[in-house]
């Protein structure tokens, strides 16, 4: 699959791409989105995260397919998957760009500088049309822009447009805006903290997400700001569960933090889960650099009655299920050094995808959500690596 588009004065674009009756999405399996590229390059994480493409694949294994390669074809740009649209119509794929000289800095700083030297944008792809040169582009981040660098797209549950987490003067925020990429504002309400890990809650009505790594709850447009108290000082990325009476998130320290869940409210505040020293984090990179790891965080089952995650057993990192009520299950059985990583419920509830690097390579498995009967669904080469998958909606195929 093609996209047709143009990058002007390194302009970076998180894309939308529609997959239509006369596309991938027409056929009986669901896809995988997914990111492949390099992980074995020395001098620094930079020269491996430009190999980065977004990719689809059938549950199944068949049919790879690179998304958005006219995105990478300006040097020192790359693409990753992002998700999906509620539909399944529409993936998520995000297209950086750095200038080298800003890489340079920040390796040699071991900080991020995101207040110059990126730019990354959220547009939307409309790739129905069988002629996928006639795909029109939107923009929709460089409509009254706010920010350079605009990431964590989500579509709002009553489908009134989107939400964001826009860099201002570089520090990350939760925005919205409307269908047409204008009226963005800041939800953030009080206080000005680094916030991450944004979302809406199954209704629409309220939002979550960490700020300074405490996690808040209120209402969509930002009122009525509420923190939730664990007397932990590490929260991280709150989800909520499909019927919006939960959220899930890791809590206690920084790398030394573990599976929780919530009411919205504050109540019911429990751990379900230890990782067993687990850092929480897996390392993409064989000459690993100043922030190579992803993190590795619990999520929830297609019913809300269980969460899967990854913990330490024994030498390996081992894919885990525990119930609500704490009762916990490991589903892998892994040689020694063996790590297993982002696990994701495919949407039946029948299946989970995750990725292991039990062959020695970084690749993505689906396994039914027991942990039996696993397969390889990609097959990258070595010094390469798969990571961050996402499951197609099955409502696209209604």
């Amino acid at each position: 699959m093609n996209i047709y588009s143009t990058l002007r004065n390194g302009t970076v674009l998180l894309i939308l791409v529609v997959c239509g009756a006369s596309s991938l999405a027409s056929d009986a399996l669901p896809l995988i989105g997914y990111t492949e590229g390099r992980n074995d390059i020395p001098g620094g994480q930079f020269f491996n995260w430009v190999t980065n493409r977004a990719c689809v694949v059938r549950a199944d294994g068949s049919d790879r397919k690179v998304l958005a390669e006219t995105l990478t074809t300006k040097e020192n740009s790359w693409t990753q998957f992002g998700g999906w649209s509620p539909d399944g119509r529409q993936a998520v794929v995000l297209s950086l760009w750095e200038k080298p000289e800003n890489a340079k800095w920040e390796r040699e700083h071991r900080t991020f500088r995101m207040t110059e030297g990126w730019l990354v944008d959220t547009c939307l792809l409309d790739l129905t049309k069988s002629d996928l040169s006639t795909a029109s582009v939107k923009n929709l981040t460089a409509i009254d822009r706010v920010s350079i660098y605009n990431t964590g797209l989500f579509f709002l549950p009553d489908g009134s447009g989107y939400g964001f987490t826009p860099l201002i003067n570089g520090i990350s925020k939760p925005y919205l805006m409307d269908l047409d990429g204008r009226n963005k504002r800041d939800v953030s309400g009080s206080g000005g903290g680094f916030a991450y890990g944004y979302s809406a809650s199954p209704d629409g009505k309220r939002i979550s997400y960490h700020e300074n790594y405490q996690v808040f709850v209120s209402n969509a447009d930002g009122s009525d700001k509420r923190r939730i108290e664990t007397g932990n000082p590490f929260n991280f990325v709150p989800t909520w569960s499909p019927d919006g009476q939960w959220l899930l998130f890791v809590s206690g320290e920084h790398y030394d933090c573990h599976p929780h869940i919530v009411k919205p409210d504050g109540s019911g505040l429990k751990k379900l889960g230890d990782r067993g020293g687990y850092r929480g984090v897996v390392e993409r990179l064989t000459h690993p650099d100043f922030h190579s790891e992803s993190s590795d965080v619990p999520v929830w089952s297609t019913d809300g009655r269980q969460v899967f995650f990854t913990a330490k057993v024994g030498d390996s990192i081992e894919l885990i299920r525990v119930e609500l009520d704490g009762t916990v299950t490991q589903l892998t059985k892994s040689q020694p050094g063996t790590r297993h990583y982002h696990p994701a419920v495919s949407p039946d509830g029948k299946s989970i995808l995750f990725g292991s690097d039990r062959s020695g390579v970084m690749q993505l498995y689906v396994a039914t959500t027991d942990g039996k009967n696993p397969r390889p669904i990609t097959n990258v080469p070595a010094g390469h690596c798969a990571m961050h998958g996402f499951w197609q909606p099955v409502t696209q195929r209604d």
